[in-house]
């Protein structure tokens, strides 16, 4: 099995889908299953049982659900679209996610 090598916190954007073209930031990943929860990405509806002991109201709730990493790229701010990525090795050793098209740093600044 591949490594992901998409982060908690990566922008990227959905390529297949219903949701083809829309954008946002990776919320939660599951190595095991390849799946991310991507923020505003594949809502589904949850319907919810009321329970006095837990003071729930219940009905019709909307959550996003995971979607798998294969339909996910890696969005460039610079290039205004999804892109494939590169790791490049500093002069200090550490390695970073490149564009593979304009050579801008992935990372986030933290």
């Amino acid at each position: 099995m591949n490594k992901i090598f998409l982060r908690k916190n990566d922008l990227v954007m959905v390529k297949k889908g219903k949701d083809k073209g829309k954008t946002g930031k990776i919320l939660k990943i599951f190595p095991e299953d390849r799946r991310a929860v991507v923020e505003k990405v594949n809502f589904v509806k949850e319907f919810i049982r009321p329970d006095q002991s837990k003071n729930i109201q219940g009905g019709i709730m909307e959550k996003e659900a995971p979607i798998h990493v294969s339909n996910l790229m890696l969005f460039c701010s610079e290039c205004g679209q999804g892109v494939r990525v590169r790791k490049t090795i500093l002069e200090d050793g550490s390695r970073i996610r490149v564009c593979s098209k304009c050579e801008v740093n992935l990372e986030r600044q933290k």
